[in-house]
């Protein structure tokens, strides 16, 4: 089993900048598949970015040259970069691991873009 604890949410305006962060409770090194996805009301949750256990990293095309995430298998700890941030990133923003094909899921951040 894994916790994933997220921090790093909160209210910009657009254009602006977020960092989000997911600290696991265990090692992540040996986790393939980690990633970000966010989820607005009524929707279905959707994959914000795939990041996998050797740096490689996988975008959905409406982040793409805007977000940037990475991970820090020392830390057990994976980041969200979000940059030129718009009304549309609004969302609530979960951290996901795949560990032995069972899914975990961090709390949540909540990230609100809006003047």
């Amino acid at each position: 089993q894994v916790q994933l604890v997220e921090s790093g949410g909160g209210l910009v305006q657009p254009g602006g900048s977020l960092r989000l962060s997911c600290t696991a409770s265990r090692s992540i090194s040996d986790i393939y598949f980690m990633g970000w996805y966010r989820q607005t009301p009524g929707t279905e949750r959707e994959l914000v970015v795939a990041v996998f256990s050797d740096g490689d990293t996988n975008y959905d095309d409406s982040v793409k040259g805007r977000f940037a995430a990475s991970r820090d298998n020392a830390k057990n700890t994976i980041f969200l970069q979000m940059n030129s941030l718009k009304p549309e990133d609004t969302a609530v923003y979960y951290c996901y691991a795949n560990l032995r094909a069972q899914p975990y899921w961090g709390q949540g951040s909540q990230v609100v873009v809006s003047s």
